[in-house]
């Protein structure tokens, strides 16, 4: 039986983070969701570059032979991008993200999984999950330390086990071949769904939204309103049979959402919600640690009573308050001359990447940078993900290196589609050789 798929991708920077750091694509035979993670600079770019090493599978015929092969080769690959870009900057050691991706030819669907982004299957009325976490938390669940109740709830639910990227451990895939059939319906999600609404509510939307790109919302919208404090991505694909009339065939224009999407600023669909506002208030209270930090300060922190008078500063403390307020009137100088032997690269008023003395910070009226040099180069030119780290700044060490810095980033310009090339092209070329740069990894089939 001859099938094609029907889908949508969502993605929401949620009601807390101040980035998306979730990259998602959903083609005719490609579907992807990747959750970055190592920080605003750096997990964005994780899950962009795992999204981009996967994308060229899309749209060519493949043997049903070689998808798992495919699917892991382009992972293998990434995680060599991962580590080499972690490498070279060692502010962003540690990134790494998620990988769910499903490839399929006719009736024929492989899937990779790393990490803790899910599939579920709807077949029949029925919700399965495809795929098994790869956390502390589930391997406490599987070993019969916590229950499924109990994990709900962990303060450790989202420390992995398993990542791509510089996580220090090899790729490790959960792998599997699957059959399609017609009215199957597929989601693939970040934790940003998962981790804010139960399986049974997923399963409820699952079954009664007909269109996928409804479905896709309404999920978004369920995890905004639990309170969204993490980037939402969707992907909903619908198994349908082929007609034989071409004008009923789904549409099959490709989507990408997130941090790998050219609307990856978009802000939250959660708008002046009751419970954005209760995300506001909780975001300005404190600051949510990154993914795999947890840090509990309760014994440390006195309970404060509102109700209670001020207490009365002693003599000393004023007169130490003095003094260090001297001390610091007279190092003020010196460290306005540290900060002027700093650089950065950023972008400039006229959005072109400039070469920034100082640091990008600001004392009352007084800034701590100024534009060093300019470049040529327009920050719209470059690919999204290279944006985001130009535009959170790139510390260097010396002006050459910021220049250097620069020069990498001219490098990283999008072809000009209209430019002819300069040199001519040889009739023979040769096919590249892929490389496999680590062992294969131990094949796991999820149920």
């Amino acid at each position: 039986m001859s099938v094609s798929i029907h889908y949508a991708a969502r993605s929401d920077v949620g009601l807390t983070r101040e980035n998306n750091q979730d990259s998602g694509y959903a083609g005719p035979q490609l579907l992807v969701v990747a959750d970055g993670m190592g920080g605003a600079a750096a997990g964005d770019v994780a899950s962009s570059v795992a999204v981009a090493h996967l994308v060229p599978l899309d749209g060519d015929e493949h043997s049903s032979d070689e998808l798992l092969d495919l699917l892991r080769r382009a992972v293998s690959d990434a995680h060599g991008d991962l580590l080499n870009y972690a490498r070279e900057r060692p502010a962003n050691a540690g990134l790494g993200t998620t990988v769910i991706a499903l490839l399929r030819t006719g009736a024929t669907a492989a899937m990779v999984h790393i990490g803790d982004s899910r599939a579920y299957l709807m077949r029949d009325g029925e919700m399965h999950q495809v795929t098994h976490d790869h956390t502390f938390v589930q391997h406490l669940v599987d070993t019969g330390q916590l229950t499924s109740e109990e994990a709900e709830n962990h303060p450790q639910r989202s420390v992995l086990l398993r990542v791509l990227g510089d996580s220090g451990a090899e790729v490790e895939l959960d792998e599997s071949v699957r059959e399609l059939r017609d009215g199957d319906r597929w989601l693939l999600c970040s934790d940003g769904l998962s981790s804010y609404v139960s399986a049974e509510t997923i399963a409820d939307v699952l079954a009664e939204a007909a269109d996928p790109g409804q479905c896709a919302d309404d999920l978004v919208q369920l995890a905004l309103r639990a309170g969204g404090q993490d980037n939402i991505t969707v992907i909903v694909a619908d198994v349908v049979k082929d007609a034989t009339d071409p004008g009923t065939l789904p549409e099959n224009t490709p989507q990408v959402v997130g941090a790998a999407a050219v609307d990856r600023k978009a802000p939250s669909r959660g708008g002046d919600s009751p419970a954005a506002r209760a995300a506001a208030l909780t975001a300005a209270a404190r600051k949510d640690s990154p993914r795999q930090m947890i840090r509990d300060t309760s014994d440390d922190e006195e309970e404060l009573d509102l109700d209670a008078p001020p207490r009365r500063r002693p003599l000393f403390t004023v007169l130490a308050i003095l003094v260090v307020l001297l001390m610091l009137a007279g190092l003020g100088t010196l460290g306005y001359r540290w900060t002027q032997t700093q650089f950065y690269v950023a972008p400039d008023d006229a959005g072109t990447v400039a070469i920034y003395r100082g640091v990008p910070q600001q004392i009352g009226p007084l800034e701590l940078s100024s534009v060093a040099e300019t470049s040529d180069i327009a920050l719209a030119d470059l690919p999204p993900f290279v944006q985001s780290r130009v535009e959170a700044g790139i510390t260097a060490s010396s002006l050459d290196d910021a220049r250097a810095t620069v020069a990498d980033l001219e490098g990283e310009l999008e072809p000009d589609p209209t430019e002819e090339p300069t040199t001519p092209v040889s009739d023979e070329t040769t096919a590249p050789t892929p490389s496999d740069g680590s062992s294969e990894p131990t094949t796991e089939a999820s149920g």
